[in-house]
């Protein structure tokens, strides 16, 4: 993954109508143009620019994965605001982003029960859920270290951030069981769509 991605993995829908929620447009869907023939519109000079963001999207196995490089991602930034993005019973979102515009980094997990669990990298979303094991398997948890001692906790993390994405995503795509290839989404290969920005 590039450093800016952020990830939103969905299963129990289907991938049009996930993008749909998001706010893609039917024809610009139905046309399924890769990244790199996408064009973003540009405002007429001294008007701002239409609010959107390119993402690329594709399908692994049971999930629709969409794929961002803004530094966040549309779902998390409104599915507490935006009725069509919330998770619905036995709908299944996993995110992960840097978080560049609100740290820290996030995963947040709604697993298709009604709630949407949160933790910064580093951590579990304390669930005890199978994502949670996915997480501290790839080493994307550090361990719990004495609270007396706050420098100690700064050293390790210092120590150990640079790693830190790569394991999260890491886990993410081994909970999704999910393979996409990082030379298809660095050559602009994948399907891709503009999706109206939510604040």
């Amino acid at each position: 993954m590039l450093g800016g991605i952020s990830l939103t993995c969905a299963r129990g829908l289907d991938a049009d109508e996930f993008l749909i929620a998001l706010g893609a447009d039917l024809d610009e869907l139905a046309a399924r143009i890769p990244y790199k023939g996408l064009a973003v519109p540009v405002g007429p000079p001294g008007k701002p620019s239409p609010r959107v963001d390119p993402v690329m999207y594709g399908t692994c196995g049971d999930w629709v994965y969409v794929l961002e490089d803004w530094g966040m991602a549309t779902w998390a930034t409104g599915y507490q605001k935006v009725k069509s993005m919330r998770p619905y019973p036995d709908e299944e979102i996993v995110y992960a982003t840097m978080n560049w515009w609100s740290p820290p980094p996030l995963v947040i997990h709604a697993p298709g029960d009604g709630h949407a669990w949160q933790a910064d990298f580093g951590q579990d979303t304390g669930q005890s859920s199978a994502l949670d094991t996915a997480l501290r398997a790839a080493g994307a948890v550090f361990p719990s270290l004495p609270d007396d001692d706050e420098a100690e906790v700064v050293a390790y993390h210092e120590e150990h951030r640079g790693r830190l994405s790569m394991a999260v995503f890491t886990a993410i795509g081994n909970y999704c069981d999910l393979s996409i290839d990082p030379a298809a989404v660095q050559a602009g290969d994948l399907p891709s769509v503009l999706i109206p920005m939510v604040w």
